[in-house]
């Protein structure tokens, strides 16, 4: 187990940029940095903590944690679909098959929830009682548990994501009807044996977004993270009965604290410069991410916490012959 000391001690070894390692060609995102290896792809998860469109502080073990997280659901979906995973070498690093993307993310959701203006909830609210195709009987409240769990693409997009129906998908050509109905029904179990698994460990999985490509003999993958607390919202089962009956909202352990934070002491949106994160909250927020670890595996989280995480990088990299 990996203590709150452990985590203070290390509110300076956090993995924010991967340009140390000297590999050409990368590409950078939010949370990820992506390199060509020629015949493979190198997927690095930082512990840059995003929010805003931009990157607000780092911190401690939350990328070995979403790395490792998802290795753990590739490890146990195998019988459902392949994935993309060739080897994971260090806590923070996935070698992955290259593959083409479906240009679709897969959003399956259980619950009518969310505060965004895109959110279920929100839409439903307003007025609609069809969400991507999706319709919706009169009458349901927020938080509330769907009949059965229900399909809300969207498009991949440079600027903004669209949502989309099923449908629309096939009608536009993006995707065709055979394959649409295989990548379906896989998201469909996929999201059934993470909901068993999760209640088994006393979490609600709410919702999830997955992706999907195909290789170089044309096979299906499963591909970038899985499950994981930033592409998924958990609730705690054990409370949510009795919250839902009383109108309150389900107790979850995410990083919305940390958002509220910035925009109660910044505009986030405009200021140049952001004031740093305290201290405090950068403990408490690497503290929920390791307890989602494992909540979500059943495991405790192991990492090498006394060693630098560049210099361990770098020598993992360098035994796996990639350095």
């Amino acid at each position: 187990m990996v203590s709150r000391d452990s985590i203070r001690r290390n509110l300076g070894n956090c993995l924010d940029d991967t340009s140390f390692l000297g590999i050409a060609g990368k590409q950078q995102g939010k949370v990820r940095d992506r390199y060509d290896l020629g015949d493979r792809i190198m997927l690095i998860t930082t512990d840059r903590q995003s929010a805003f469109d931009r990157v607000l502080a780092s911190i401690p073990f939350k990328g070995a944690v979403l790395n490792q997280v998802s290795g753990f659901w590739f490890d146990n979906t195998g019988g459902i679909v392949k994935n993309q995973v060739i080897s994971i070498p260090d806590p923070n690093i996935t070698i992955a098959k290259k593959c083409k993307v479906f240009p679709i993310e897969f959003v399956v959701r259980n619950y009518l929830t969310g505060s965004t203006d895109t959110s279920a909830w929100t839409q439903y609210a307003g007025g609609a009682r069809e969400i991507c195709g999706n319709l919706l009987p009169d009458g349901m409240v927020k938080n509330q548990k769907f009949m059965r769990p229900i399909l809300t693409p969207t498009t991949k997009a440079e600027a903004h994501d669209e949502s989309i129906s099923a449908s629309e998908v096939v009608r536009r050509g993006i995707i065709e009807k055979e394959t649409w109905s295989r990548l379906e029904a896989i998201v469909f179990m996929l999201f059934e044996h993470g909901t068993k698994v999760a209640d088994r460990n006393g979490l609600i999985l709410v919702d999830t977004k997955y992706e999907l490509g195909l290789d170089d003999k044309g096979e299906i993958l499963l591909i970038d993270e899985v499950h994981t607390p930033d592409s998924s919202r958990y609730w705690l089962k054990e409370s949510y009965g009795e919250r839902f009956a009383k109108g309150m909202e389900p107790e979850n352990i995410d990083k919305e604290f940390l958002r509220l934070w910035f925009r109660d002491h910044c505009d986030p949106y405009k200021d140049a410069v952001l004031p740093p994160a305290p201290p405090e909250l950068v403990i408490e927020l690497a503290a929920r991410y390791i307890r989602l670890y494992e909540m979500i595996t059943g495991k405790p989280f192991q990492v090498r916490e006394t060693m630098p995480v560049k210099e361990r990088m770098t020598r993992n990299l360098k035994k796996a012959g990639i350095l």
